[in-house]
């Protein structure tokens, strides 16, 4: 069953940061990773949401867990979190109920 990462944040500081989706992009292909998202003008609809929405689909949440503590990425992840204020999650597909 996929897996997902959404994230959603403010760039804080946008020079540091542009080194971040160039260096992280070759770091998912290795756990099967499909960017279905990379919204940096996201227009909120309710509540407060960032400008920047990220949605990757990873083959099953332990694929999206596993590329998030690999060590490529622990390696520059605090480029997005040391130039960034928002929220990351991962979380599994929804299957409806039958019946």
């Amino acid at each position: 069953m996929p897996g997902y990462l959404i994230a959603n944040y403010n760039i804080t500081n946008p020079d540091a940061f542009a080194a971040y989706p160039v260096a992280a992009g070759p770091t998912l292909a290795p756990y099967g990773a499909k960017v279905l998202v990379a919204d940096y003008a996201t227009k909120g609809t309710e509540g407060a949401p960032g400008h920047v929405t990220i949605v990757l689909e990873f083959p099953s949440k332990a694929d999206a867990e596993a590329w998030y503590a690999s060590p490529e990425y622990q390696k520059i992840i605090g480029l997005r979190t040391q130039n960034s204020q928002g929220f990351l999650v991962i979380c599994e597909q929804f299957v409806m109920p039958e019946g």
